[in-house]
């Protein structure tokens, strides 16, 4: 996979992510916060939210060479009162989170994708993956977590709106209207 596919996929990414988000702040803050369902990955709007910004967080840092160990409730960057008192501070703090993701984009070359990153889970565990896998992992865990905020939205309030990677291209292009 080039340069070229992994900055669409994560131009998609930040497109999709902020599409749910917005849709989820129309409902508001108490029923982000309110519990759906311990089948998802998280209980609440908010949490799966919050989970995505987390973990691109974390796997950012992780590319730069910093991996924090423990456990995820210990994590500042997963503290709900901290990061996300609301879903508008959480969207403020994920706009800056997206910049620093494009900048780190934009600085890679093509050899850069096949260069082995070392990194631990937060269990301490240590791996090597190449980046350009580790990149695309973390467009895809927000595919697999945006499919629960759907289904979420879904029973609070109707289907939200699409926000496959087809949808995208296809705004972006002017095939297609919002």
């Amino acid at each position: 996979m080039g340069l070229d596919t992994l900055r669409t996929l994560y131009a998609h990414h930040r497109w999709a992510n902020r599409t749910l988000l917005e849709v989820a702040a129309t409902l508001g803050d108490d029923v982000a916060a309110r519990e759906i369902g311990k089948q998802f990955s998280e209980p609440t709007l908010k949490r799966m939210f919050l989970h995505i910004y987390g973990v691109d967080l974390l796997w950012l840092s992780r590319w730069r060479g910093v991996s924090p160990v423990g456990s995820p409730a210990d994590l500042d960057i997963l503290d709900e009162a901290t990061v996300a008192p609301t879903l508008a501070a959480l969207g403020e703090r994920w706009v800056a989170l997206e910049r620093d993701q494009a900048s780190y984009l934009d600085e890679l070359r093509a050899s850069d994708l096949e260069r082995g990153v070392r990194f631990r889970l937060l269990s301490g565990k240590e791996y090597t993956q190449p980046l350009g896998l580790l990149l695309h992992h973390v467009t895809d865990h927000g595919t697999h977590h945006r499919s629960e905020i759907a289904t979420m939205l879904t029973m609070v309030s109707g289907s939200p709106p699409g926000t496959g990677l087809a949808r995208f291209v296809f705004l972006r292009s002017g095939q297609d209207r919002p």
